[in-house]
């Protein structure tokens, strides 16, 4: 059973098309060769028959006299002169009273020569008689028989020939089907390879080139402008991934990381300075006087105060450090590497001041705000992302009970240094 599920081995087309063409090829070179051996021992042995009607005639005149006087030994000389130069196997001379007068015979001493007598008996007129005429009458008559050396030597060098043709054949048309299987079978090759790796690669950026044959260009040009349509869906879908991506991981707002997308920043970061012994910082920060700016000017003014705080932090901010909105008017910054926590301090400090500056919302109306910073360091506050989250959110609120607009670290007897507090 198992045999009758096995797959069935296929042939692949460039085996197909060469056994084809060379089959092709092969019969039609042998029906050519044997048309034209067939057409060539017709034409000799027509040759053949005429030769030796001359030969006859040639022995006519030369015998004539020693047929008139009865002269068997002129007659025998004459007769053997001219037959044993000639392709004759056999000659007698007879009188008009049909005695034998002379006769000549080639003498068959090997198996080639009796091949050679078969042949002739086989495709010559065997044997012609022709009259002796004397003053235009009948006064004897020549009979001979052909010799078959010179069609023996025509057929074996025609069968030669015929090897040499069907070999020189076989061989051009070997090579004019390897052009034309190249020129078939490559094209559909590269397109199968383009066809496979955009299957199985998603490699929809390959083309297929250009191909001599005006069928399989054509198939080409439609199979790339589906490639072509395949790779712009594929841009398409990829931007709407992006753009969905992006969508789930920051906030609409302030185009900022969202709190998912920094607790898993976070964690991966926390994982990596574990190998390493690294330090980093969270800084929990909160708007002191966003719920009054909002209840005042509406809530258009606070988004724009949102993202007017959220520009200003991020420019305070080194390249690989990252910034999210956990929600509301709340943010936390992740600060790594992280040195000492002096530097963290300092970052604090940056942003503090940069609330300084007032903030312009639509009507001509401005306004002041300013941050409480909790600052917690790993791994002194915590190891995980949720408790330095947490450490630094307590020491926010520690820095608001102390004073607006400072910062805090996380288990510090002693708040940091306020700067340009605000009331």
């Amino acid at each position: 059973m198992s045999g009758l599920n096995a797959p069935q081995r296929r042939r692949r087309l460039r085996s197909v098309l060469r056994r084809g063409h060379l089959g092709v090829a092969l019969v039609a070179v042998t029906l050519a060769s044997a048309s034209m051996t067939l057409l060539g021992v017709l034409a000799l042995k027509v040759y053949a028959d005429h030769n030796l009607h001359l030969i006859a005639r040639s022995i006519n005149y030369t015998v004539e006299a020693a047929v008139v006087f009865d002269d068997p030994g002129a007659a025998t000389e004459a007769l053997a002169l001219i037959a044993s130069t000639e392709a004759v196997a056999e000659a007698q001379v007879y009188t008009a009273e049909g005695e034998l007068l002379a006769q000549w015979q080639r003498p068959q001493t090997d198996l080639l020569s009796r091949v050679e007598m078969l042949l002739a008996d086989g495709l010559l007129q065997q044997p012609i008689s022709m009259p002796i005429l004397h003053q235009g009458q009948e006064v004897g008559r020549v009979v001979l028989r052909g010799h078959g050396a010179n069609m023996l030597r025509f057929l074996l060098s025609g069968l030669l020939g015929v090897l040499v043709c069907t070999a020189l054949s076989a061989w051009s048309a070997l090579y004019l089907s390897r052009r034309l299987l190249d020129g078939i079978t490559g094209p559909l090759q590269q397109l199968a390879q383009v066809a496979h790796a955009a299957r199985r690669e998603r490699a929809f950026d390959r083309r297929v080139p250009p191909a001599h044959i005006a069928e399989l260009d054509s198939l080409g040009n439609d199979f790339n402008a589906l490639l072509d349509e395949l790779e712009s869906w594929q841009s398409h879908l990829q931007n709407e991934n992006e753009a969905l991506a992006h969508q789930a991981s920051h906030d609409s707002l302030t185009n900022l990381p969202n709190r998912a997308y920094f607790e898993a920043r976070l964690t991966r970061t926390l994982r990596s300075l574990n190998k390493t012994r690294d330090k980093a910082a969270v800084l929990f920060l909160d708007s002191d006087r966003f719920k009054g700016i909002n209840d005042a000017y509406g809530h258009a003014a606070g988004d724009a105060v949102l993202v007017a705080v959220a520009t200003r932090i991020r420019a305070q901010l080194r390249e690989d450090d990252v910034v999210a909105r956990l929600g509301g008017d709340e943010f936390a910054i992740l600060l790594t590497p992280l040195h000492k926590i002096e530097d963290a301090q300092r970052i604090a400090e940056k942003i503090i001041a940069s609330m300084l500056e007032a903030i312009e919302l639509p009507g001509q109306v401005s306004v002041v705000t300013s941050l409480s910073i909790g600052i917690a360091v790993y791994p002194e506050h915590g190891a995980s992302a949720q408790e330095l989250l947490c450490a630094a959110d307590s020491a926010m609120y520690q820095a608001k009970r102390l004073a607006r607009g400072g910062q805090h670290v996380a288990e510090s007897e002693h708040p940091a240094n306020t700067v340009n507090i605000r009331s």
